[in-house]
């Protein structure tokens, strides 16, 4: 890899923040910061939307919902790598997701092979 990968984890939970972290490093993907909103998401993402490469973002949170976020970082930026994150794995949230412009959908509870896939394939690409 030559350029840094870098990523922005989107969760309200602290835990899941914790684990995907951990995930990103063991791929080589540099966490650049955290959001547990999805307002502080846009907010953040609009003033790294020129470092970061990678966004995780749980669909459930308070504020604003994944859903929306996903609109707005994809208005900001059009071909955001977004991966979506959430215990809910019905069928029509996660083509909803992908239609919008998600790039990939992992359900929690997750595991670090499958997260590990998804990044090094988005990555490549």
């Amino acid at each position: 890899m030559s350029k840094q990968i870098k990523a922005l984890i989107v969760d309200d939970s602290r835990l899941t923040q914790k684990q995907l972290a951990q995930i990103l490093t063991d791929c080589g993907v540099e966490v650049a910061d955290f959001a547990g909103n999805g307002a502080e998401a846009v907010e953040k993402f609009e003033n790294l939307k020129d470092t970061v490469d990678l966004i995780t973002l749980d669909i459930t949170m308070p504020v604003m919902d994944g859903l929306a976020v996903l609109k707005k970082i994809l208005e900001v930026q059009p071909g955001a790598q977004v991966i979506m994150v959430s215990a809910i794995g019905k069928e029509n949230i996660i083509k909803t997701c992908m239609m919008t412009g998600a790039r990939n959908f992992i359900t929690k509870p997750f595991h670090a092979e499958k997260v590990k896939e998804i990044v090094r394939n988005l990555v490549a690409a």
